[in-house]
């Protein structure tokens, strides 16, 4: 028993290692490098680099709250902004992050938001349960897109039809039509 639980420990820090180099890779200035040139793949971003550009995921940063996340402003050195999307730990299982991951990976289009990487950050601790100690392990999913100033799209939308008093119930119609349709 004591050398299966060594065994397994080894095998998940052997493993934890070997994701720590690949995403230790990525630095604050190649993230500056993927907003200017948009032929740059999204890659996997180390979770100290979010850690510092969103200040510690500072309060003071939150830019939007949903139900299964919170965005934050991440601000790089050379002043440009990312947003950083922090999943809630009960909202995503790895299959589906995954899937999530690669289907934003295959997106490219000028009216879509840009996608720049991921973070999947899996921390473990030996903790005691009914006697025995197991290896608890505390997952984080991450996502980092290019950031939008003005909000959401349907903030746009928003101020949009507002700030147009002369337009028709029916061009707001249309709009919203277009819209759905993309």
């Amino acid at each position: 028993m004591f050398l299966l639980l060594v065994s397994q420990l080894l095998m998940h820090i052997i493993a934890e290692l070997i994701d720590l180099q690949a995403r230790m890779a990525i630095t604050e200035s190649d993230l500056e490098l993927m907003i200017s040139d948009e032929t740059v793949e999204p890659r996997a971003l180390p979770l100290s680099l979010l850690e510092k550009i969103t200040h510690g995921f500072s309060d003071n940063l939150i830019t939007g709250k949903g139900g299964f996340a919170v965005v934050y402003k991440g601000i790089l050195g050379n002043g440009a902004i990312v947003a950083v999307k922090r999943l809630s730990s009960t909202y995503i299982h790895d299959k589906t992050f995954q899937e999530e991951v690669g289907c934003l990976m295959k997106l490219k289009h000028k009216n879509i938001v840009r996608f720049l990487g991921y973070c999947a950050d899996t921390k473990g601790s030996m903790e005691m349960y009914d006697g025995n100690f197991v290896i608890a392990e505390t997952q984080q999913r991450f996502m980092c897109f290019e950031y939008l100033p003005k909000g959401s799209l349907g903030d746009y939308i928003q101020e949009d039809i507002c700030h147009r008093n002369s337009a028709s119930v029916k061009s707001q119609r249309n709009l919203t039509c277009t819209v759905s349709m993309l």
